[in-house]
């Protein structure tokens, strides 16, 4: 078999680029999904092949059929095959549930349970044997914060799609699973909170902090390398805060 290959979705920027990197650093050649930023997609692979590793970067939408299927198609090209799956490209759209814009919920919607859909198929499809498909939830469905519905809504989808896409895959020897982060210091996190909300959120956890995109990326890293006999579950990452 050729090296081991990652695709990671929304690779540009945030927890996925963070896992793209780190999966490069483990010897991973690298495909970063982006859906419009090339600036920053470029950048995440120049820092992995300046790193000596290997990656390019395919734009796609996720929730695209057509693009989803050419970006495994070059992934192929370029590397022989697919062994991971890191889907992390997603979208937050807060507001109570009185309040909420219904257009809004709808795009979120579009991206995060129609996105997991299909590249779930297409991981599915193509993932060598001895895979893994990582998904993101949040760990938001245990902290149930009011605005978070909308959000919520959509991981508590993509929980489900991933538990059972586990199950749709026995013989294959795939493993399936969700990584839920709590508060993490991401631009998707932070925009639009003020001081006061920031250093709450930090406050909840024991360990009196934001998590950071590494502390997410090193258990992508474990899910995607060693960890054989962890399969369809859900992983909170949120320095036990919930």
């Amino acid at each position: 078999m050729s090296k081991r290959v990652a695709i990671v979705t929304g690779g540009s920027r945030g927890i996925g680029r963070e896992s793209a990197e780190r999966l490069g650093r483990d010897g991973f050649a690298v495909v970063v999904n982006y859906a419009g930023n090339e600036t920053e997609a470029k950048a995440a692979v120049d820092a992995i092949t300046g790193a000596g590793g290997e990656a390019i970067a395919v734009r796609a939408d996720v929730a695209e059929v057509d693009q989803v299927t050419a970006l495994f198609d070059a992934a192929e090209t370029a590397f022989g095959g697919v062994d991971v799956v890191v889907h992390a490209a997603g979208t937050m759209y807060l507001a109570p549930v009185v309040d909420i814009d219904f257009d809004a919920l709808d795009r979120m919607h579009r991206t995060n349970i129609r996105g997991t859909f299909v590249v779930g198929q297409q991981a599915a499809r193509r993932i060598r044997e001895g895979g893994a498909i990582i998904t993101f939830s949040t760990s938001m469905l245990g902290i149930r914060m009011p605005s978070y519905a909308p959000y919520a809504a959509t991981k508590g989808a993509v929980e489900a799609i991933t538990m059972i896409l586990a199950k749709e895959l026995r013989g294959r020897d795939i493993t399936v699973n969700t990584v839920a982060p709590g508060p993490t210091a991401t631009a998707l996190y932070l925009d639009g909170k003020d001081e006061e909300t920031i250093a709450a959120a930090a406050k909840a956890a024991p360990l009196e902090r934001l998590g950071l995109p590494e502390d997410v990326s090193e258990v992508i890293a474990f899910l995607a390398g060693p960890s054989r006999w962890i399969n369809g579950q859900v992983i909170r990452v949120n320095g036990g805060v919930v």
